[in-house]
């Protein structure tokens, strides 16, 4: 990843950027500590449960994680069942990243992109004592991925689209 520049486009909703920064650096300080095992969707980390098709044919695989973890999400797992890729994660954290921070519902998005299944869009909607309830939604834009030339992220800035369609 040396070479390669990944571009996030943040949306706030509210004007609290000092704690998606710091959300920010927390997701980054976790893959470079080797800690993305932690929140593998392993036996070792959940419990898992079929919960058949949904209507626009998806499979549904209900998560309870095995430990209480802000690594680790209670709720549902979205799978393209024609190759497998994980399309979407919706759930609550199984444990607040901070005392100021509760209930915490998120949704991952992923795509595939030139043969690799990549993260899209993370949406988030937490409850934060005194502040009240705050949204985050990130979209990730690719100009290369391993190595290949996908796209050019600047030119493709535009009004974010609704995901939950």
């Amino acid at each position: 990843m040396d070479e390669e520049r990944k571009l996030l486009t943040i949306v706030f909703s509210h004007n609290r950027a000092a704690y998606y920064v710091a959300q920010l650096a927390g997701e980054k300080k976790m893959w470079a500590d080797g800690d993305p095992e932690r929140a593998s969707f392993s036996h070792a980390n959940y419990a898992f449960d079929d919960r058949g098709l949904t209507p626009d044919g998806l499979a549904c695989l209900g998560v309870q994680s095995r430990r209480k973890d802000v690594l680790l999400v209670d709720g549902s797992i979205y799978v393209n069942v024609d190759d497998g890729d994980i399309v979407r994660i919706e759930g609550r954290l199984s444990k607040s990243p901070s005392f100021w921070t509760r209930r915490v519902e998120v949704i991952r998005h992923y795509q595939r992109i030139n043969g690799s299944h990549v993260p899209g869009a993370i949406e988030s909607v937490a409850q934060v004592l005194i502040a009240g309830r705050s949204t985050f939604r990130m979209t990730y834009s690719y100009e290369t991925i391993n190595g290949q030339r996908v796209g050019d992220p600047i030119e493709s800035q535009a009004e974010p689209k609704d995901l939950r369609k």
